[in-house]
């Protein structure tokens, strides 16, 4: 037996009890017990705990076969109810005005929606509004007058080697000591 006060499992709970049965019949095999207020010879007591453990299975073996069983539901569910759904769809369409045919199906044909008051237009108006507003969205031509403000960034192309190799930028400049010197005229303080 475990120290823990921890609920037993399934399994375990009827692992105690076939061992209890085992035990009794290995140990005590002509013995006579008062529990409570019943009287018990070896022969009874194994087939009270017996009963219990055949309980213990059947309900085991009826939870297996629950599962079992809402797997396959579910599996043909996920085949079955999209065809259903459309089929439905088909059969109210095709007998819109016939309720009594409709009826026969376990359908009603569609209901026509309710016109809106003033106040209720008035309200989803002001509720679309205010949901715009809240989200921040807007139209198109609103979107196009958006431009963003950028400061501070240089723009350097890339260009590959060939081209730049190419370019007017690539070529060595005159340096000043291959440029024609001028003679320079000015009004100076020196005579």
């Amino acid at each position: 037996m475990s120290g823990t006060t921890s609920k037993p499992s399934k399994a375990e709970a009827l692992a105690r009890v076939l061992a209890l049965i085992s035990g009794t019949e290995k140990h005590l095999p002509n013995g006579n017990f008062t529990i409570g207020n019943a009287s018990y010879t070896t022969p009874s007591l194994v087939q009270l705990l017996q009963s219990l453990a055949d309980a213990m299975t059947a309900v085991n073996n009826a939870q297996a076969a629950v599962k079992d069983a809402l797997a396959a539901l579910k599996a043909t569910k996920a085949k079955v109810v999209p065809v259903m759904l459309v089929y439905r769809q088909i059969v109210v369409r095709m007998y819109a005005g016939a309720t009594s045919i409709l009826a026969d199906f376990g359908l009603q044909p569609p209901k026509a929606p309710a016109p809106k008051t003033t106040e209720e237009k008035a309200a989803a108006a002001a509720k679309a509004a205010a949901t715009r507003k809240a989200r921040g969205t807007t139209s198109k031509k609103q979107k196009l007058a958006v431009k963003g403000d950028v400061t501070g960034v240089t723009i350097t192309p890339v260009t590959s080697p060939a081209v730049a190799a190419n370019s007017p930028s690539a070529q060595t400049a005159p340096n000043a000591s291959n440029a024609p010197t001028t003679p320079a005229t000015g009004t100076g303080a020196s005579k």
